[in-house]
């Protein structure tokens, strides 16, 4: 009889769960790692960890809540600037013990309420501080809200495929079903309503009850932002079909593209107006890991409800306590984020001068990285609109494919192989996200430091094009997209 964690014996739902940014490709890299290859970790969006600076205004506010006993020292204005030394006093005051102390479960009150000013601001329509709950992150909140919503196979969520893996692996976790719908990659991955449509048919026609829809806006892996008509039809979809929308708007922060700038579903939904805003359930998602904040190891996010019955928002609650508190010093994170230094204020240009800093090279890192896509052979890749990821195409010659299967390898994660080994480059392959059959991609981040970005670029261009002279047949004329 085997024992309780043994490999037989362990949950199905365990087994079945996938999670490719951190997958075959990144272990592989992590070997090569230890190997003492130099190896460029742009498989996950993690601006810190290849370099970005963490800004200097908050740290110095968390770091005088972490260490309380500063602000007794008289010289502590010396190191700290007034303003920030005000402001750890202002989160401190809102505790009950420091960060060392559990919060409410739903987070700190204070906090909620800064949330849901800055939701005001941005959206021009208020919002309830308890109807927001605050997390360990986004993804967190994520797999809170699935929980609620997924009680078993029979229980579907859209999704938008190519999807960022947290979606495929919470709900094969939670034993319930993915129900795909397919971004155009040639409309610049928008949304056709047709496709969801679609989905919903062959769902039920499989027996599953589709109970809500997720939307990544701007767009992980894709980078696109979604426009205000677009936002409507998916309103409005979701409203006749009775399901939640999830809305998973953590790049918010992240836009390299004036034209299309970032609305929130909660926005476009205000602005229908009646009846319909009163029609549609949705929960929205931000974290501080994003942005040009970039604090992923700090764990804050939250999540805001939108039309969903009280009962409902009690029995997240209850769940929310078992974990009893979100991490205090995340929460304080997330307060600087929707609160930040204000003109006149000691900090202000500093502030924004770090914050636009960052912005503006993500933006020119974003065209460095599609324009050098675009100059190799085989590859097509839209413009970065948002978020922090190139997604491009990469047209493999049947040579390629059959080597691949020859090495029990999905063709996109022989080439990923075939590049990390041969430059460091580690990204994710395609297929980890999903895409149509027989269209391949990768996804990088463009968030390699941007004197870097023209070397790294140089060389996934030499290798791809001797990858592509390797596998081309040149007697059947194969050439470039």
């Amino acid at each position: 009889m085997s024992k309780g964690l043994d490999y037989e014996g362990l949950n199905e739902n365990v087994k079945k769960c996938q999670y490719a940014v951190r997958g075959e490709l990144y272990l592989r890299a992590s070997e090569l790692q230890k190997e003492g290859k130099k190896i460029i970790f742009t498989n996950v969006g993690n601006p810190h960890a290849l370099g970005q600076k963490p800004l200097t205004f908050p740290r110095q506010v968390v770091a005088l809540c972490q260490a309380p006993f500063l602000l007794d020292d008289p010289n502590v204005g010396i190191v700290f600037p007034a303003d920030a030394i005000a402001r750890a006093k202002h989160y401190l005051s809102m505790t009950s013990g420091g960060l060392g102390a559990y919060s409410d479960s739903r987070g700190i009150p204070g906090v909620r309420k800064e949330i849901a000013e800055f939701i005001e601001r941005r959206d021009g329509y208020p919002s309830d501080p308890e109807l927001i709950f605050l997390t360990d992150g986004a993804s967190k909140g994520v797999m809170q809200i699935l929980n609620a919503v997924i009680g078993g196979q029979s229980d579907g969520i859209l999704v938008p495929v190519p999807q960022y893996p947290l979606y495929s692996a919470s709900i094969s976790l939670l034993g319930g079903s993915l129900v795909p719908y397919y971004l155009e990659e040639t409309a610049n991955w928008g949304l056709d309503i047709n496709n969801l449509r679609d989905a919903i048919r062959q769902a039920t026609f499989k027996g599953i009850k589709v109970r809500a829809m997720v939307i990544i806006n701007p767009g992980n892996p894709t980078g696109q932002c979604l426009s205000v008509p677009n936002l409507q039809e998916i309103v409005n979809f979701c409203i006749q079909e009775k399901l939640v929308l999830m809305a998973d708007e953590v790049y918010q922060q992240n836009i390299y593209q004036d034209e299309r700038p970032f609305v929130s579903a909660r926005k476009v939904l205000m602005d229908m107006g009646p009846p319909m805003n009163k029609d549609l359930q949705l929960v929205s998602f931000h974290t501080v890991s994003k942005g040009y904040w970039g604090e992923c190891g700090q764990r804050g996010g939250y999540f805001e409800m939108t039309n969903i019955p009280q009962k409902s928002v009690d029995e997240i609650y209850k769940i929310a306590s078992i974990a009893l508190s979100p991490n205090v010093p995340g929460q304080i994170f997330l307060g600087l984020m929707v609160n930040p230094p204000k003109p006149g204020d000691i900090s202000y240009l500093k502030f924004e001068q770090e914050s636009k800093g960052i912005l503006e090279s993500l933006r020119k890192r974003a065209r460095i990285m599609t324009d050098g896509f675009n100059s190799c052979r085989n590859v097509v890749c839209n413009f970065t609109e948002g978020a922090m990821y190139s997604f491009p195409q990469i047209c493999l010659p049947p040579k390629a494919v059959e080597a691949a299967k020859n090495a029990g390898k999905h063709p996109d994660v022989f080439y990923c192989l075939k590049l990390l080994e041969a430059t460091g480059i580690s990204t994710v392959p395609g297929s980890g996200f999903g895409q149509k059959e027989g269209v391949f991609h990768m996804r990088t981040t463009i968030l390699p430091a941007e004197e870097d970005m023209p070397a790294i670029m140089e060389s996934f261009k030499k290798f791809n094009d001797a990858f592509m002279e390797q596998y081309e047949d040149q007697r059947a004329g194969y050439s470039r997209m």
